[in-house]
């Protein structure tokens, strides 16, 4: 994300053009006005439009580690925090000795905080075009793997003696990783089930 200059008949429309470009607000903008406006002759000859230069304070990943470090500040949580960004997402790692309070149950509250964070930063770059992601001690990782395992479990299981069998609700993403785990298993099926919170995976006999 880099500066952007606009033009407009007042300084604020001209500041709003820019904003709305670099998709960010108007507190994450450093505003340099290039050139004020002015009437020329009869208020209709020779009028001159404003022109700024507006720069973000501080880009995605920037912002993303302040937003999670406050946080934890607030919180009062000892924690550190990494964030990387690819084409795809933005990931922050928090870490620390009392940040397991962040996970909650089946990482319900990382979820939820998931979720707020996501609606946080597209507020504040609404150009941003990937996921902001959230993990703390490594928790998805070893959620996936404990899924994954439990996932090839029961379709043995409902493979074997030709019973379908429903998991324990789960969020989206958590049944996507036993849809994506079951997805090439022979002879069984997966589909989800339910309402949310208590959506589940059913795994079925093909």
């Amino acid at each position: 994300m880099s500066d952007y200059e606009a033009t407009g008949r007042t300084t604020d429309e001209a500041v709003e053009k820019a904003l709305s470009s670099l998709g960010i607000r108007k507190e994450n903008a450093k505003i340099e006005i290039m050139d004020e406006p002015s009437q020329g002759l009869l208020g209709i000859l020779g009028n001159k439009n404003a022109r700024v230069l507006v720069t973000p304070i501080l880009e995605p990943e920037e912002y993303l580690d302040k937003y999670l470090k406050e946080m934890l500040l607030n919180m009062g949580i000892e924690g550190s925090v990494n964030v990387v960004s690819d084409d795809e997402k933005l990931e922050a790692m928090i870490l620390g000795d009392d940040v397991g309070v962040l996970i909650g149950r089946r990482g319900k509250t990382l979820s939820d905080m998931q979720y707020l964070i996501n609606v946080v930063m597209r507020r504040q770059f609404s150009n941003l075009n990937k996921m902001t992601v959230i993990d703390i001690e490594n928790y998805r990782a070893r959620r996936e793997k404990t899924l994954t395992q439990l996932a090839r479990n029961v379709a043995r299981k409902v493979s074997h003696e030709g019973y379908e069998q429903a998991l324990e609700p789960m969020t989206p993403q958590e049944r996507r990783i036993i849809h994506i785990a079951l997805q090439d298993y022979p002879g069984v099926t997966t589909y989800s089930a339910g309402q949310e919170p208590y959506r589940k995976v059913i795994i079925a006999p093909n």
